[in-house]
Formats: C-alpha cells, structure tokens, sequence
C-alpha cells in the first residue's frame, strides 16, 4: 500500500481497534504477576499505541505533505540518471536512465473530478519522476498535457509550460485536490480564455520536512538550481517544450507563490512570466527553515530578498503578476513592493508588474481558488 493511501490509514485504525478490543476481552486472564502474562501485557499496550501513534503520523504526513511515498520517506533524494532524448514524448515506455519516469506515486487516483475522456479531447495528466541531472535531487510531480499536444497537425510544435508550486509544507496533490490547478487551466482552455499550455504541478519541499524557501543551501540542498536547470532539462528531455523564456511561467501560492516570484526574478533567463499568490518577497529562516539556509552569509540572503534587488540590480525582463487581498495580514508589505516594482517598471519597458486584490479573505485555500481563474488567465496571455 502506498504510503499516502487511505487504505493503510484505514488497516492500521482496524489493527489499533482490534488490539483495544483484545486488550479490553483478556486483560483479566493476563493479571498474573508472571513472566508470560506481564509480556503479553506489554505486547498488547504496544500494539495499540503504537498503532495509534501510526494513524497520527500518516494523518500528519498526508496532511502536511512531508512524504509522498515510501521510497521519498526511505531513500531522500533518489539517484542521480542520466540524460535520455524523448523529444516527441510519444509513449511507450523510456529508457531505463530517463531523467522522467512514469510512477503511481502522488495520489492522482483519488482525484475524481478531472476531465474524462480521450487524450486528443480532454487532455492527459501523467504522474511522474523526475531526477535532477545536476543536483541529483528527484520528486514526484503532475504533468498535464493539452488536447491539442496529440494533434498529429501539431507534431512539431513545441507548447508554452506553465511550472504550478505548492505551499509548504504541501504536496502536489494539493494542486489538485485543494487547488484545482489542472481542472480550471482545461476549463480556460476549452474556453478560448488561456493557449494550449503544459502545466508542471510541484513542490518545494524537495527535502523534506526542511522548508528551503527553494534556494540552494550552502552545503545542503541545491534546490534553487533544481528548479532553474533540473527540471527544465529534464522536462525538454520529454516534452515538446518551448526553449525560449517567454514559453516558460512559474507561479505558486504561499510558499511556493514566494518561490515563484524568486526563481523568475533571479533567472528571467529560464522563466520570462511569473505570478505569486500570497508570496513573501524576503526569506523568512525559522524552526522550519532548520535555522540560516544563507550560511550567515548576508550578500547571499540580500539576493534573495526582491525589494533589495529592485534597487540595487537591473530590472529583468519578466512579466510578474502579484496576487493577494487586501485583508491579509501582509497586505501593506504587498502593496509597498508593488508600488516600489512598478516605479522600476515605469523607467524598464522589459519589466512589467501588475496587481490583483481581492477585498476579502485570508492565506487559505479557499482565497487561493477564488484568484486561481484570473491568474491562470493572466499567465496564459503573458506566456510566448
């Protein structure tokens, strides 16, 4: 069973149940001060408890999304592959060194509500392994493919990506199941509101359960590095994907909104559209952060802190949309940056910010969804 199942959250509550019942049925033929019965005691005390303590931890996990399988929870960071040419992704099964493998990891089978039918219609999603080239690092991820990529007329056009970052902690499931990333992008689409568009669904807690705020560690995690060379490289590896900057967009909400917002500003090289529901726009290091993720070192957290290189760097070429409401506790803080990145954009033609506010609501989910159509239609017309 996978480690993220409702079937072994359900197992371990009928084991927990059936020891307290056992412990309840012969407690009183176990009474016996001798060696036998108090070991028979104590087996049955164990398997309860630790039973319950069980269901706690897996309820925890598939809440909070430290561990999406058991290799992630035994084997941290996967193994380094090679790189393995799919350009035109036209299924059978790849290579055994294939940056990209297909997986059952994730979740996507309790998902009942995305669309149904034949990939030329309705699309695909395809849950995947991916393992950085560079860094080494590897996670579970969601790709949806449009209609229009199984279109033998469009065999050899190359579609615009779109990178989706949950929160933290959180997994891609989240994207799905609490954000319907994939269900309102096919929704825009069929609509003419958004282009036939790739959507990556990931997370930034590559190792978990240290919250990297997606920058590279000294000395630890690299994951700045896996979101800007990895997975690009690995997802051209597969998919028709558009080279260019333009073609490629990053976006996330809290965490992963704060990550979106870094990675385009400090790499509008790899991602020329962004936009960041609810982000941060400094590094917030705390017990999750596993304390300084900077090494102490203030000329690299300076760099990862946005208002800091609004002023003191050249404006990027990126196009960055800015999401939140105005009942948010940080609302003044948004509006600041905004404003402060909208005078750099007022003297930078290559630079443009908007806003989106919302009058009401808070840092959860159900702000989230309310802003996602917009966001993703704002992506959409932003994106080469």
């Amino acid at each position: 069973m996978e480690l993220t199942s409702d079937a072994l959250v359900n197992s371990l509550l009928a084991l927990g149940a059936a020891a307290l019942i056992t412990t309840l049925w012969i407690w009183p033929r176990l009474a016996r001060q001798r060696p036998l019965p108090v070991l028979a005691r104590i087996g049955l005390l164990t398997v309860t408890q630790a039973s319950v303590l069980a269901v706690l931890a897996l309820s925890v996990n598939n809440s909070f999304g430290f561990y999406t399988s058991w290799d992630d929870l035994l084997n941290p960071g996967g193994t380094k592959l090679a790189l393995t040419s799919n350009e035109n992704h036209k299924g059978g099964a790849p290579a055994s060194d294939a940056l990209i493998q297909p997986t059952n990891e994730g979740g996507l089978e309790t998902v009942h509500d995305l669309p149904k039918g034949p990939p030329e219609e309705v699309g695909k999603v395809e849950s995947v392994k991916v393992t950085g080239k560079e860094t080494g690092l590897s996670d579970q991820m969601f790709v949806y493919l449009p209609p229009e990529y199984f279109d033998p007329k469009l065999a050899l056009v190359r579609f615009p990506v779109l990178v989706a970052v949950a929160g933290f902690p959180g997994t891609t499931l989240n994207l799905v199941k609490d954000l319907p990333v994939i269900q309102t992008v096919a929704d825009l689409q069929k609509n003419g509101k958004m282009p036939p568009t790739i959507v990556v669904l990931t997370r930034p807690t590559i190792a978990p359960p240290r919250n990297t705020e997606c920058v590279d560690v000294p000395g630890g995690p690299r994951v700045e590095s896996w979101f800007v060379r990895d997975i690009p490289e690995a997802l051209r590896s597969t998919y028709r994907i558009g080279r260019a900057a333009n073609s490629w967009g990053v976006f996330g909400y809290s965490t992963g909104g704060s990550c979106a917002l870094r990675l385009a500003m400090r790499y509008p090289n790899v991602y020329g559209t962004t936009a960041g529901l609810h982000a941060d726009f400094t590094v917030h290091e705390d017990q999750f952060t596993g304390g300084s993720l900077f090494g102490g070192d203030k000329a690299l957290a300076q760099q990862s802190d946005l208002g800091w290189r609004l002023q003191n760097n050249p404006a990027p070429a990126l196009s960055m949309l800015v999401v939140s409401t105005r009942k948010e506790a940080d609302y003044p803080q948004t509006v600041q940056f905004v404003e402060q990145a909208q005078q750099v954009a007022a003297a930078n033609p290559q630079f443009r910010v908007e806003s989106l506010y919302l009058d009401d609501g808070g840092h959860n989910f159900d702000s989230w969804v309310r802003e996602l159509p917009a966001s993703l239609e704002w992506l959409g017309a932003h994106l080469g």
